[in-house]
């Protein structure tokens, strides 16, 4: 291969990295090109300025440039010393650029970032150290701390340790092969893991620490604490602290069976063995005892026990197949690679030893810089070097490697702290309305205390002399005429205050957090085994994921959804194909006859079967078994050849059957089957296609591919590879061809493909017209749709990219920026091959699931990064859009356009601010316009929106709106769509994905769920709730939702009433018996009241009470309005209990005092009395509000006076305790039951009145759908046909 040169030099702009001298040669890139610094004595100061313009002459031995050579007969070059690069370098070194040594230290210290000194403020110092051998002990990057940061976006409750990213100043040494050197002086840790939260010696004061955070906990230790002081010891001082460290150890306990699982796990995780190389051998070791330094063996299907740098492999390249769902999610295999220099010595047999300059341990498990010196020799590791803990190794015999991060070191166990907590909305109003019972409670004890100084200060004189009273003793000792605790007026008003804060404390419901745990357990556990929400393709159930916020499922107003893999299943089809301006697909995949016969004719040879079914267009596969002359037939070939190529999938090979659409006797001998492993299903779609079509990618190694073209196998070897970025839209890959010649390969997004095209002939221009024609009618299809182009190279374009791709390739700093600007030399002036639509099809159910949600009055707003045509039309097709609504559109390129867009559709459609809504009468009640409006906004828009002071007009619009539908959106911008509903309204959110993309927007809403799909589990991981399909999201919200609100409301309300009656008829007491804050009850009645005697029917009535069916509240979505409209609890509702309430225990307290007012009973006999009373009173009032009746709720309710009756003949029948034995007397009396009877009467009679009114002026939704189901359930109206129920 020559080129052509002439004498005058030749003048390229911006390209440093090119030297005067510069010639390929067979010998390869010198890896240790940082030994040459040691050589040069004196930094070059060069600023990059100086290498704008640079000269090209030629060189000493001509203009011939050799090729390297290459080994035909095996994967592997003749060069031993060739080094391995990742994927997102490809291999670059395989065909390195020779510069002479003093212009490429120039190169280096010119490169990027690294800038003279006095260039500008942002510099870099570099030290170079030699050591006398001319190797370098080190090359130190000094970075000004306060200006140089990695950015990365991400979402602020994922960002990463930045300070830890920038490790030159503060290196880690790791000695390969010698643990003992490496944690001689630096003291690594081991890899020993723990996940517990506790040990023995810390459990208890641990546990106590974090209980004590619940502010709830504090007051009652405080009560419990006032309770010990003599004057104050209302209770007794055992009998005060029994509620709450009933609590804390039930809590505790709890805790501590969850850590001893965790224990549990860590011990049979720490106790795994592995190889590990010891005194020249490779022997067992635990994972526990594995330290930095040490070189790890592991075989195929083993977990990796700490994080690796890979130094060999069973495959002579050193490639690896890892799985990283343990870490990411992602379920598809990656690739691994070892530096060629050690996975020839692993091969060779040979010990390694060298030494490993890496950052320190930080959470990024994407990045990982550090440099490696072996043989004499240092070159630069990345994160396509490492191996993970967690993950495990794939379709590779075995791997070894050097442990470089151990234990809770390592990335996994740094990146393992629990998603964000999020915090029930109720719980939220529960502590407004615990405001409101603490000021009760104030005024009570304010009350009593006032009254007892008032009564003290008209009895002064009598203190001595009244029988219940004195201040003094009257006996005969020494003790006589001293004071008998009597502290004096104002003391003893103070203490009266403390006292009935002590015999007050319950109106404040301890109980009450530990109901709600449970009664939540319980609805988690029903919602787990609803078998209407397993998902059978997946073999996943319902995942509960956050036990707090059960509740909010039945409030949610905005659903924020992912389209791909979210509504739509993510398993891509491959549907059209627009090829040289021609649309083929149309027709599939219809074939006749002799077309089929045409097809297996000319694929006869073809042993390659798919594991997946493909159709095929036929004129399409004549076209390509065509001789391969004329422009149509070679775009046809380099189109799929780019399909087959330009991408990261793994080929893996099975003996199979063939699945292939086209029927026929030839094709059904046995061949070898071929599936494709890649991290998206789109790239995977695309090649199994070439593959139908006969261009099948069969063989990928660390340099090279193999594709079987219609029989004939093509080996093409990767000089590089530029990825899909976010910012470019785009991949693109540098390959060799068997005859030489060198092509780029480009694959995109239509947005950022046309704008490098080649502007050329008429007849290129038809094919842009004709092949942008072919995308709006795939997009208005729902296709995804990607634009193919190629371009050859020259040398001299060639010699270029190389050099510049390996400084960038090879880059410490900002490598992820100068690949992009490497990758725009060649992503220029290309030839348009085509474009292909992809079908991604509906999951089952979700039109229906729709249509049902926005019924419910939840408005459903989907958030996609596909082109808007294709969200567009699935919007369509899954009844999100409907053909009444009219769209308003906002594409905008600037942050003036974007204002006037809204500003006009604002004044096309008399949009009015949130605030103002109510006022006009062309708003619903929910405050949408009543002409039916979808907004339809991308991405670009956003960008000057969401940053800017126009995020009120897109609230004021998008609220205005039935729908949203937002396209081409970034992961954060999704998240800022779901902060600008939730940080301007009071309604609940939810956000639902299956991918990464989508993890930021899920721990954004207040309830996150997670799709089990194609993408991993990272969505899942991050979310709330997780479920195999969208659909089920409607029995999830629609049944589960509306019954855990009904059920937790009522609850909240239900124990406030209990409480606050008891309070309040122990207040009426005190007031009667001169603000002694004496009680009548037993100490251990007050206790027991909460804990044991009405606790039980609460829980259970809370896992099992249903207001309605599952079939009745699926058929009428509208019934879910109850939750966002707060039907069940608002404060409204606290008052009324609260005035039911008062009425009740003034009517518990003096029927039973009226009733007894002449008799000799005495006062414990009426505390026995009124403690059944109102035990049995607060279970009928439970009673009356149970809307089924189940055998656990009969045994709950009636069971529980049963159990408060046991326990107060069992606290009578002991003789040391004051109340002994007057449950006998009592119970003998028909007053005794006849005034328990009235009570109960009495005291619900008004609640009673007032249900019965209401619900017949004025019933409510629930109340009609309830009647509606008692009379078909007998029989007195015809039932209708169930459309709605699943």
């Amino acid at each position: 291969m020559t080129t052509d040169t002439t004498n005058s030099p030749r003048q390229i702009g911006s390209l440093s990295c090119l030297c005067p001298n510069a010639s390929f040669s067979s010998s390869v890139f010198d890896d240790a090109q940082w030994n040459l610094l040691g050589e040069q004595q004196h930094q070059d100061k060069v600023n990059e300025d100086e290498f704008d313009q640079i000269e090209i002459e030629e060189g000493e031995g001509g203009d011939e440039i050799k090729p390297l050579e290459l080994d035909h007969s095996g994967s592997s070059f003749k060069d031993p010393q060739l080094g391995v690069l990742s994927q997102s370098r490809v291999f670059f070194e395989q065909f390195p650029l020779e510069c002479p040594r003093e212009e490429r230290i120039r190169q280096i210290l010119s490169m990027g970032s690294m800038e003279r000194h006095g260039n500008g403020n942002n510099h870099n110092n570099i030290h170079i150290n030699g050591n006398g051998n001319g190797n370098v002990a080190a090359l130190e990057i000094e970075k000004p701390r306060s200006k140089h940061r990695i950015r990365h976006s991400q979402h602020k409750s994922l960002q990463f340790d930045e300070d830890n990213l920038s490790h030159e100043d503060n290196p880690r040494l790791i000695y390969i092969n010698d643990p003992r050197r490496t944690n001689d002086k630096y003291e690594f840790t081991g890899n020993e893991i723990r996940t517990s939260k506790y040990t023995i010696i810390t459990f208890l004061p641990k546990n106590l620490f974090i209980q004590f955070h619940r502010v709830a906990y504090l007051y009652f230790l405080a009560i419990a604490a006032l309770n010990q002081l003599p004057p104050l010891a209302v209770f007794g001082r055992t009998v005060s602290l029994f509620p709450l460290l009933f609590v804390l150890c039930v809590t505790a306990i709890k805790d501590g069976y969850e850590d001893w699982r965790r224990h549990r796990s860590d011990r049979k995780e720490n106790n795994r063995e592995t190889l590990v190389c010891q005194s020249g051998d490779f022997r067992m070791k635990i994972w526990k005892k594995i330290q930095a330094g040490e070189v790890v063996k592991i075989f195929a299907n083993e977990s990796i026990p700490c994080d690796m740098v890979l130094l060999g492999s069973s495959d002579p390249s050193g490639l690896a197949y890892i799985q990283t769902m343990n870490l990411d999610g992602e379920s598809n295999l990656k690739t691994r690679y070892a530096r060629q220099e050690t996975a020839l010595a692993v091969s060779d047999g040979g010990m390694i030893s060298g030494l490993i300059r890496c950052e320190p341990p930080n959470r990024n498990i994407y990045e990982f810089t550090a440099n490696m010196e072996f043989n004499e020799h240092r070159f630069p590791l990345s994160q396509s070097n490492i191996v993970l803990r967690g993950c495990q190794l794939k379709n590779t015999d075995w791997i070894i490697g050097v442990v470089v991060y151990a234990g809770q070191e390592t990335k996994a166990m740094l990146n393992s702290a629990a998603s964000p907590s999020k915090r029930s909305r109720l719980e939220g109003y529960m502590n407004r309305e615990t405001l409101w019972l603490s000021i009760f409670l104030f005024i009570m004890c304010l009350v009593v205390a006032f009254g007892m100084g008032l009564w003290l200060l008209r009895h002064k004189d009598q203190l001595d002399t009244l029988p219940y009273y004195r201040k003094r003793y009257f006996t005969s000792g020494r003790d006589n005429l001293k004071r008998y605790k009597y502290y004096g007026l104002p003391m003893e008003t103070f203490f009266s205050f403390l006292s009935s804060i002590i015999v007050f404390q319950i109106m404040i419901p301890i109980s009450l957090y530990i109901t709600m745990e449970l009664v939540r357990l319980g609805q988690s556990y029903f919602m787990i085994e609803d078998n209407h929400m397993y998902d059978s393709s997946s073999d996943s159930r319902f995942q509960c994921r956050s036990l707090n916020i059960n509740e909010d499922l039945g409030q949610i107003r905005y659903v924020f959804s992912d389209k791909t893999g979210t509504l739509t299943e993510n398993k891509m089809e491959f549907q059209r194909a627009s090829v040289y301006g021609k649309s083929y697909g149309s027709s599939l995949p219809m074939v006749d006859l002799l077309q089929e016969q045409n097809i297996v004719a000319a694929s006869a040879g073809r042993r390659w079967k798919l594991k997946s079914e493909i159709a095929v267009d036929s004129e399409l596969i004549e076209l390509l078994h065509k001789d391969l002359t004329g422009d149509e037939r070679i775009a046809a070939h380099e189109f799929f050849l780019t399909l087959a190529a330009c991408n990261t999938v793994i080929p893996i090979l099975t003996h199979g059957t063939s699945s292939s659409c086209i029927k026929s006797e030839l094709q059904e001998d046995s061949g070898e089957a071929i599936d494709y492993q890649g991290e998206s299903p789109d790239e995977q779609a695309l090649v199994a296609a070439a593959s139908a079509y006969g261009y099948t990618l069969f063989e990928r190694t660390s340099g090279h591919i193999v594709i079987d073209v219609n029989g004939e196998k093509l080996r093409f070897d990767v000089l590089g590879l530029h990825e899909f970025d976010s910012v470019r839209k785009r991949m693109s890959v540098v390959i060799r061809f068997p005859t030489g010649a060198v092509k780029v390969l480009v694959k995109g997004a239509d947005t950022s493909m046309f704008s490098i095209l080649d502007n050329g002939t008429e007849m290129d221009d038809h094919i842009r017209n004709s092949t942008q024609s072919h995308l709006s009618g795939y997009s208005s299809q729902g296709l995804r749709t990607l634009v193919l182009a190629a371009r050859d190279l020259t040398d001299e374009e060639l010699e270029v990219w190389q050099c510049r791709y390996e400084d960038a390739s090879t880059s410490l700093t900002d490598r992820v920026a100068k690949l992009r600007q490497t990758a725009a030399l060649i992503e220029c002036n290309l030839k348009l091959l085509g474009a292909t639509g992809i079908e991604d099809k509906l999951q089952e159910g979700v039109p229906e699931a729709i249509e049902s949600l926005r019924q419910a009055g939840i408005k459903v707003w989907v958030l996609t990064g596909d082109k808007q045509e294709t969200a567009i039309s699935i919007g369509l097709s899954c009844k999100l859009l409907t053909s009444d609504m009219h769209q308003i559109i906002i594409n905008g390129n600037s942050e003036d356009e974007c204002r006037s867009l809204l500003a006009d559709a604002k004044s096309k459609y008399g949009v009015k601010s949130w605030r103002g809504r109510n006022s006009s009468l062309k708003w619903k009640e929910d405050g949408i316009l009543a002409l039916p409006l979808a907004l339809i906004i991308d991405g670009n828009s956003l960008v000057y929106i969401l940053e800017k002071d126009l995020e009120s007009e897109l609230f004021d619009l998008a609220t205005s709106c039935r729908v949203v539908l937002c396209c081409r959106v970034a992961p954060l911008q999704k998240a800022g769509i779901v902060d600008l509903i939730k940080s301007r309204t009071d309604d609940m959110t939810l956000a639902i994905g299956d991918g990464a993309n989508d993890v930021s927007m899920i721990q954004m809403a207040d309830v996150g769920v997670g799709i089990c799909g194609q993408e991993g589990r990272q969505a899942v991981m991050a979310s709330d709730f997780a479920m195999g399909q969208f659909q089920f999201l409607k029995r999830l919200l629609l049944v589960h939702g509306h019954w855990n609100y009904q059920r937790v409301g009522y609850l909240i309300l239900y124990n406030f009433y209990r409480n606050a009656v008891f309070v309040l008829m122990l207040f009426w007491y005190i007031l009667c018996t001169a603000f002694s804050t004496t009680s009548a009850l037993t100490d251990w009645s007050s206790v027991f009241y909460s804990v044991i005697y009405t606790s039980i029917p609460t829980i259970v009535v809370g896992i099992l009470d249903k207001d309605l069916s599952h079939k009745t509240l699926l058929l009428y979505p509208k019934l879910y309005g109850s939750g966002y409209r707060h039907e069940a609890y608002n404060l409204r509702l606290f008052w009324i209990m609260m005035v039911d309430t008062l009425w009740q225990s003034l009517v518990l307290f003096y029927i039973p005092l009226y009733t007894y007012k002449d008799s000799s009973i005495d006062i414990w006999s009426m505390g026995s009395l009124w403690t059944i009373a109102v035990v049995v009173l607060v279970n009928i009032h439970l009673a009356m509000d149970v809307r089924r009746w189940e055998v656990f709720t009969h045994f709950a309710v009636w069971g529980s006076i049963i159990i408060t009756y046991a326990c107060m003949v069992v606290l009578d029948s002991i003789p040391v305790f004051p109340n002994y034995w007057t449950i006998y007397h009592l119970a003998k009396s028909p007053t005794y039951w006849l005034t328990i009877l009235l009570i109960t009467v009495v005291a619900l009679l008004p609640r009673f009145l007032f249900k019965v009114v209401r619900q017949t002026f004025w019933p409510s939704d629930i109340q009609i759908a309830r009647e509606l189901e008692i009379l078909r359930k007998h029989g007195n109206l015809e039932s209708k046909k169930d459309q709605g129920s699943s």
